[in-house]
């Protein structure tokens, strides 16, 4: 640190130095802490105002400073930066003021001084910052001897700016005419960085647009959002020549925003109130905020800094608009670099940014969307999740899926193996708002225990043995949709810890990761055993099976509800002969009467799988008793074995009441079906049973 004494000539020298002033002065040195110094002023220095015309230049010293200049405005033209243009060009202006130092100084809030550049060396001990802070007061020129045996000079610059506010220095060899000459010098050195500052300005805007423009073409490829989003705030860090930027995506359901990327924040994603600090208020008032001083601004959130022990300098935050205008976010670059401000440059640049970040999102998204609704929509016709049936119980069960699908409750379904519960879970999800979104099925029971937090929560890289990248587990797949738990019952009691945990909280938190996810989720869960005994038991939790249980359906066996064997048998037949590609296919009578005597221990799946056979191998487009009697298994329609010695009439008789009482029993008892099953009117299905003295006779009923 260097630091001089001031006085108006060499008469007053040897007095004021018996009698020195103390002044208080700061001095800033790249960047670091500034130091407080004490700074001996002698006496006022020779002072000319600068809007006065200079006089005592000779034509000779006028002639080099044209052509000086001339060089200057050239140079100017063509620098890379104005630091760059003064170090080339300080040297010459050294030469023509016989100065062995020389310097362009700035004043930066402290208040300090910073050297912009410089030229040559000095003894000065210290530099008269006084001297500065007055020649900027006065706006006037200044020449005083600071040291013996050292001048030391100050000129305004033309144009005060950021590049600097005076052009300064120091000589041994005071000149006659130095401040006559100086003071022009100044006026042409302030044009020169001005119009160095204009260049550099056109030549950054011409870059930045055209890196926009490149940038809109890549955005257009993009597929996933994450890594978008970590393009256009690299592009953004590198435009506006700071230390960072983030994209603040606002979450209006949970008033909250996740910025990504978060640097220097584990996981790279930190979400923060939507309330507060400048992104809030950006989001408030939908305009762009330029902050100096971020510990000086009562708007600036300090806690974020703490988090990441960053500290903000300054910043600029911008709103991110859709295309019909709303704000779905924020843009937000921090620390300008080399200690400057933030212009409206920066703003404009970082809301040409912001707007075609907005754009791309809402395109990635749409994509996405539709990528997952062409999806869904593929799997939606093809399993055809419709409800069939005309019995009261069916009936039933479609209205009051109709009123769940409009709601979020969660759903548990109850049946035997293949009674369609699955169905029942796509038919609540397809006809409610969720229709677009996910539809993602998890058997519960074909997952290893050690697996099922991964497959369920997802895991990050490095999570256990086998973790090569980062998944994403079924809530985050389902996100906006539907996750159907099918086999709930079979799910191990530690894994039905975390789920009720994600039920309660809405929350996941990956494998081996800390970063809470939020998820939105419906939950329709699935069992064919009986919970309610299982929870008695210990094996399933009491709290979860209340969770799951706030609706339950349970689902008939097809075996309780014989009126829907034949619509059922007729719909997939139908459908498994188009994907055959085969005209309709139609069932005889008997093929009828031999479906409706079957016991259908596989309920609505084996009648799937029965038509699917029959769709594929049968010879003929009607299908014929004989054409199921090769498919069906003959196991399931035998009753108890008959003796070999019963002889064939006491057989025969044996075998038809066994038959009787089967159909009796498909029908519930109902005579008048037993009959139309049996091929028989009422009546004479009664006087074969009296033939075969049936004690169920007299105790049958309609």
């Amino acid at each position: 640190m260097r630091h001089g004494i001031a006085s108006c000539d060499s008469h007053w020298l040897s007095a004021v130095r018996q009698y020195p002033s103390v002044v208080s002065s700061r001095w800033r040195i790249s960047g670091e802490i500034d130091v407080i110094c004490e700074e001996t002023v002698l006496n006022s220095p020779k002072w000319v105002r600068c809007s006065d015309v200079p006089s005592g230049a000779s034509a000779g010293t006028c002639t080099n400073l044209i052509q000086l200049y001339g060089r200057q405005l050239a140079a100017a033209s063509q620098a890379g930066s104005v630091r760059t243009f003064l170090v080339t060009e300080l040297p010459g202006l050294a030469t023509e003021l016989s100065a062995q130092w020389i310097a362009v100084v700035r004043r930066v809030p402290g208040p300090a001084w910073e050297v912009v550049a410089e030229h040559g060396r000095h003894s000065l001990g210290r530099l008269p910052f006084a001297f500065w802070d007055e020649a900027l007061e006065r706006e006037s020129a200044g020449v005083a001897e600071v040291v013996e045996g050292w001048t030391g000079f100050v000129f305004p610059l033309e144009r005060r700016s950021p590049d600097g506010d005076l052009l300064v220095g120091a000589t041994r060899n005071p000149d006659a005419e130095l401040l006559p000459t100086g003071l022009l010098s100044a006026r042409a050195l302030g044009l020169a960085i001005a119009l160095a500052a204009e260049q550099v300005k056109a030549r950054r805007n011409v870059e930045r647009l055209r890196s926009t423009l490149d940038i809109a073409s890549r955005l257009s490829a993009a597929e996933e959002t994450a890594p978008l989003l970590d393009l256009i705030a690299r592009e953004a860090t590198r435009l506006l020549d700071c230390d960072r930027s983030s994209i603040f995506l606002w979450d209006k359901d949970r008033n909250e925003v996740e910025a990504r990327p978060a640097l220097g924040v584990k996981s790279g994603s930190l979400r923060i109130s939507s309330r507060e600090g400048i992104v809030g208020e950006t989001l408030r008032t939908g305009q762009a905020i330029v902050v100096d001083d971020a510990y000086d601004d009562p708007r600036f959130n300090q806690d974020v800094d703490r988090r990441s022990g960053y500290k903000t300098r300054n910043l600029i935050c911008v709103p991110l608009r859709d295309s019909d205008g709303s704000i779905v976010g924020a843009f937000e670059a921090i620390n300008r670099n080399g200690g400057y401000a933030f212009s409206n440059d920066d703003v404009e640049c970082l809301q040409q940014l912001g707007t075609q970040a907005a754009v791309a999102l809402r395109n990635l998204r749409e994509k996405s969307l539709l990528a997952r609704s062409r999806e869904q929509l593929a799997e939606k016709v093809s399993s055809q999740a419709q409800i069939v049936g005309t019995s009261s119980a069916i009936t039933a069960l479609r209205d009051t899926v109709r009123r769940l699908a409009s709601t979020d409750l969660p759903v548990l379904v109850l049946g035997e193996s293949g009674t369609g519960k699955e169905v029942v879970a796509n038919a609540i999800h397809f006809g409610g708002p969720r229709a677009n979104s996910p539809f993602v099925a998890v058997n519960c029971a074909a997952i290893a225990e050690s697996l099922l937090e991964s497959e369920l929560f997802g895991h990050e890289q490095g999570a256990f043995t086998d973790a090569r990248d980062t998944r994403q587990g079924k809530f985050e797949l389902a996100d906006g949709g539907t996750l159907f738990l099918d086999e709930i019952g079979d799910m191990s009691l530690g894994g039905q810890a975390k789920l009720l945990r994600v039920l309660e909280q809405k929350v996941i938190t990956k494998v081996g990761g800390s970063q809470t996810i939020p998820v939105n989720v419906r939950i329709v869960a699935a069992t064919n055993s009986n919970l309610a005994e299982a929870v008695r038991e210990k094996r399933f939790r009491e709290d979860l099976y209340y969770r799951l249980s706030v609706v339950t359906l349970d689902l008939p066996p097809l075996r309780d509800r014989p009126e829907d064997i034949l619509p059922l048998a007729e719909f997939f037949l139908a459908r498994f002969a188009a994907q055959a590609r085969r005209p309709s296919m139609q069932l005889t009578s008997e093929a009828r009467r031999r479906l409706q005597s079957h016991a259908w221990p596989g309920n609505i799946r084996e009648l799937r799988n029965l038509m699917e056979r029959v769709a594929f191998l049968c010879a003929n487009d009607r299908v014929d008793s004989e054409d199921l009697a090769f498919i069906l298994s003959p196991d399931s329609d035998q009753g108890r074995p008959l003796a070999l010695d019963l002889g064939l009439d006491m057989a025969t008789r044996e075998f038809q009441k066994d038959f009787i009482r089967r159909c009796i029993k498909q029908v519930n008892n109902n005579m008048t079906d037993a009959a139309r099953l049996l091929g028989l009117h009422r009546s004479n299905l009664y006087r074969k049973m009296k033939q075969l003295k049936m004690e169920e006779v007299g105790n049958s009923d309609d």
